[in-house]
């Protein structure tokens, strides 16, 4: 049975974050996730997940100015330093909540910078964060996002874009976050996919498509895709990041057969 964590930037935001722990516990998660905890105590945020018994499984290396609109930093020529100070706060603050996985963003591609430097600047960065990470039993991982919905300008927006660049790099510690709803809008086939690809899988999210909404709102048979899955000995984690269509507790019907077995 796939393990289901609560992405706690888009589910139970009902609530300020700090309660957003204790509804994913009842609810019946045992990890979460969320897009960066950089702007609390990590001490706080270990006290959260152990008050709760929940684990941390992922959260972003320090993506730049969100606010201002920036969606990461990796892909960006002449943030190089600012990159390698974020891989070592990201670091930092892994090891204290016990997170073994860290997502870089790519980022939007500047515009008039050739897409050959762009894609330099993304693979040097990479190779850096990846060997640091790795000193700290620490995996990398790369997402790719939609261009066509979500983000526009997202470099690195499609699943094939970053197996090949995986393949190129051909480093041990870098790992493809497979996220259903994006990989859905850009290329389809998902089950043969995940299937070929699930060796350099490391964390799967979900979102159901139109809409971004949870499993059963859209297009994409997620009971297929879970019995799959399985059938496969998938041992990682499926992180909830979708949007509740009327609230987190009633969106969640769909996942209570998976989630009171945990």
């Amino acid at each position: 049975m796939p393990r289901f964590c609560a992405n706690l930037g888009f589910l139970f935001t009902e609530v300020d974050f700090e309660q957003r722990f204790e509804c994913a516990a009842r609810a019946g998660f045992r990890g979460v996730e969320y897009m960066s905890p950089y702007d609390y105590p990590p001490a706080q945020l270990k006290t959260l997940l152990a008050e709760f018994g929940l684990t941390q499984v992922w959260f972003n290396l320090p993506a730049g100015n969100w606010a201002a609109g920036e969606r990461g930093i990796a892909c960006i020529p002449g943030r190089e330093a600012e990159f390698r100070e974020g891989v070592a706060q990201g670091i930092a603050v892994a090891k204290v909540l016990g997170c073994t996985q860290l997502n870089c963003l790519a980022g939007l591609a500047s515009p008039g910078v050739p897409a050959a430097q762009i894609h330099e600047t993304f693979a040097a960065n990479l190779r850096y964060a990846a060997k640091q990470l790795a000193d700290h039993d620490i995996r990398l991982l790369i997402e790719p996002i939609n261009s066509r919905v979500d983000m526009p300008g997202f470099w690195l927006d499609a699943p094939g874009k970053a197996l090949a660049l995986i393949d190129e790099l051909a480093e041990p510690n870098l790992w493809l976050q497979y996220d259903i709803y994006h990989a859905q809008i850009m290329e389809g086939d998902l089950s043969r996919t995940i299937e070929a690809n699930l060796a350099r899988i490391a964390h799967i999210q979900l979102a159901d498509n139109p809409g971004r909404h949870e499993p059963g709102t859209g297009e994409i048979n997620y009971p297929f895709i879970f019995d799959l899955l399985d059938r496969l000995n998938y041992s990682g984690w499926v992180g909830c990041e979708y949007k509740p269509r009327a609230g987190s507790e009633a969106g969640l019907g769909w996942a209570s057969k998976y989630l009171s077995r945990h």
